[in-house]
């Protein structure tokens, strides 16, 4: 990756210019002219480093949950299980990992009885069996921004939330929010004057940050193609999971970190996602996290696979 490209990208996942034409000001920052800036930003976005462009909302805040579920779908049932999965807007994220519980993805809807209906169906129409829906009763770390320095890779504006994920305030959006939001949440057009383009006055994206609805407008990377090859699923069993929870949200290579509670077969609490720009780098900083916290009960879903992994479209 060039060096402007590597600039641009520490830039824009949380500073993306809010302003009416935001590659002249990014220009301004790194030396270069607009049509410079512009085009490195769509060379990224074409070759699949940056995801989307657009706001990242706050589920809660809009009446939205968020569940991550596990299961079992044995190997011969994977594709099938996955293009099932594919098909369900719901669906987020979804991977394949190294665990007997081997399939984990994330569903957001408007009630616990939507997600457990979307479970079922998959249950009932691919292999999926021996599924858990697993709520976050503490949320240590959230809203990823990945780095180029192995120092700091991950770093994010609000390191730690420590919000309960119940009894959040919701956000009463009208006709306009909801318009505004449904179009910031995708992928802005690739434009020179986006805002415009989209009809969105700045100072009401600004407002959206402002009442936190929104936790950062910018670039949302594909980590592997953005360097950061390597990645797992730690979970851990510890009694301390607020001490513990704080300790792994200041490690730079972690970028989430969440309380869950155990299931049969599985008797970990807490949860946090490790990345790395290689297998050694990942193995070495999982290793030293773990030290740091004496060793607990531990296991490493390593990511064998990406099945899917889209933004979810609020108000579609």
């Amino acid at each position: 990756m060039e060096n402007l490209e590597q600039k641009i990208l520490e830039i824009i996942q949380d500073g993306f210019p809010l302003e009416e034409r935001p590659y002249a000001a990014l220009g301004r920052l790194l030396g270069v002219s607009e049509e410079e800036a512009f085009g490195c930003v769509e060379r990224l976005r074409e070759s699949g480093v940056i995801r989307r462009l657009g706001g990242v909302y706050d589920s809660r805040r809009l009446g939205y949950i968020s569940r991550l579920c596990a299961g079992v779908v044995n190997e011969g049932m994977l594709e099938s299980f996955a293009a099932a999965a594919d098909k369900i807007p719901s669906i987020t994220h979804n991977y394949v990992r190294s665990h007997a519980y081997n399939v984990w993805f994330t569903v957001i809807a408007r009630s616990e009885a939507e997600i457990q209906e979307t479970v079922r169906v998959l249950e009932a129409e691919t292999g999926l069996h021996d599924a858990h829906v697993l709520s976050a009763s503490r949320m240590f770390k959230i809203n990823t921004v990945m780095k180029a320095t192995a120092s700091a890779q991950v770093t994010d504006k609000l390191v730690v939330d420590k919000m309960d994920s119940k009894g959040v305030e919701s956000f009463v959006p009208d006709a306009k929010d909801r318009h505004r939001i449904n179009l910031l949440c995708q992928d802005i057009p690739h434009t020179q004057t986006p805002f415009s383009d989209l009809g969105i006055d700045i100072e009401e994206i600004r407002g959206d940050l402002d009442l936190k609805i929104m936790r950062r407008f910018g670039a949302v990377l594909r980590h592997q193609q953005a360097g950061f090859d390597a990645n797992a699923m730690v979970c851990l069993t510890v009694a301390d999971t607020e001490g513990a929870g704080m300790l792994l949200a200041e490690n730079p290579h972690v970028s989430h970190c969440y309380v869950r509670s155990p299931f049969e077969g599985f008797p970990y609490n807490l949860y946090a996602m490790f990345h790395g720009r290689s297998g050694a780098e990942l193995e070495q900083s999982i290793g030293s996290a773990v030290s740091a916290l004496n060793g607990p009960d531990h296991v490493v879903l390593t990511s064998l696979k990406e099945l899917k992994k889209t933004s979810f479209v609020y108000f579609a």
